[in-house]
């Protein structure tokens, strides 16, 4: 067994301070690894279900193989290496805006995501998401406005709750009008929130895509000796023709 505590890795960012931190839990006998943006938690490995399940319940609509996938915001992994395991997914673009986090992945500092960079359908693409979205040039550089069959985020704490205030136009009408252009026909947006379901949010999403569904993931909370809860909003998008 190692050090109790141990920062991995800190660089200062233009949303503030991001860190990557070990330590021991005596109590639970594990190593929790943790994100945190200055003093803020962001994720934690000892809650993980609802990112994974951002991922199963993201593709669970889908049909057919050769999946096209984007991940938005790397983390801890946890999505990105579920979408990877489903055997459909021929590729998976992760757009993360910070170097270092990718950077934390291709150095394996995480070992419950060892292989994610290694893996061949894995590409990084180190860029601001909702820039992408806004502008219309999307999320693979070499093609413009190219369109894939899902896209799972997970960046900001909720809709309401925003890391940085440039992101709060994409969770409008105008900016889901967006990022549905950048999927295929019958394609799926799935998004992870630590709120409850909001049902602003949701009459939102249904002014742009025909299905959208609050699935309420729950969880234990070994900290709080409890049940938590995260949502994963899953939204398709309607299909060309009559």
């Amino acid at each position: 067994m190692g050090a109790r505590f141990e920062e991995l890795a800190w660089r200062e960012t233009p949303i503030g301070e991001i860190s990557l931190r070990r330590r021991r839990d005596p109590a639970l006998e594990v190593d929790v690894y943790e994100v945190k943006l200055d003093d803020e938690f962001l994720m934690s490995s000892l809650f993980p279900v609802a990112e994974i399940e951002l991922a199963r319940l993201g593709l669970a609509p889908l049909t057919g193989d050769a999946l096209d996938v984007v991940v938005g915001g790397l983390g801890l992994g946890y999505t990105a290496r579920t979408a990877l395991e489903d055997p459909r997914v021929r590729s998976l673009v992760v757009v993360e805006a910070i170097e270092d986090v990718i950077d934390w992945h291709r150095r394996d500092l995480l070992p419950f995501t060892n292989g994610l960079a290694t893996d061949p359908r894995t590409r990084f693409v180190r860029a601001d998401f909702f820039a992408a979205v806004a502008d219309g040039t999307g999320f693979d550089p070499d093609q413009p406005g190219r369109r894939f069959h899902a896209v799972l985020l997970d960046v900001d704490h909720s809709p309401r709750q925003v890391l940085h205030p440039s992101h709060a136009a994409f969770y409008t009408v105008d900016g889901l009008r967006r990022l549905a252009a950048l999927l295929h026909d019958e394609g799926v947006f799935a998004l992870w929130s630590n709120d409850p379901p909001d049902p602003a949010f949701q009459r939102t999403l249904t002014e742009v895509f025909p299905t959208s569904v609050a699935h309420i993931v729950r969880f234990p909370n070994p900290l709080q000796g409890r049940e938590s809860a995260n949502t994963v909003y899953v939204a398709r998008h309607r299909p060309t023709g009559p």
